[in-house]
């Protein structure tokens, strides 16, 4: 039986290296009306935790439209990314308030 284990472990890293990888959960800040961090990369997939630290709403809007999401004060709120690309945003009631997201496929 010493031949077999060779091909098991073989075929046991060729699977382990097929699983693919598992989407990620990001954070976003918002706290005294600033996104932080200001550039993140991230994936088709993956999810963005949006955190107002702020007693203000606020909005994370991609200039691209591709998304427009609401965050109230003291609150967190998800969205899972669905389209890569550079996509600059920013806080449509606070405009001075701008980030990247760079998402890739």
């Amino acid at each position: 039986m010493p031949g077999r284990c060779p091909p098991l472990v073989v075929a046991l890293l060729l699977g382990a290296m097929a699983v693919p990888a598992q989407a990620a959960t990001i954070q976003i800040t918002i706290d005294n009306l600033v996104f932080a961090p200001a550039e993140v990369a991230a994936k088709v997939g993956d999810t963005i935790e949006w955190i107002n630290k702020d007693v203000l709403v606020h909005t994370a809007t991609a200039r691209n439209g591709d998304f427009d999401v609401i965050t109230p004060p003291k609150k967190t709120v998800t969205s899972v990314l669905t389209k890569a690309g550079a996509i600059e945003y920013y806080c449509r009631y606070h405009p001075n308030m701008k980030a990247v997201l760079t998402i890739a496929p």
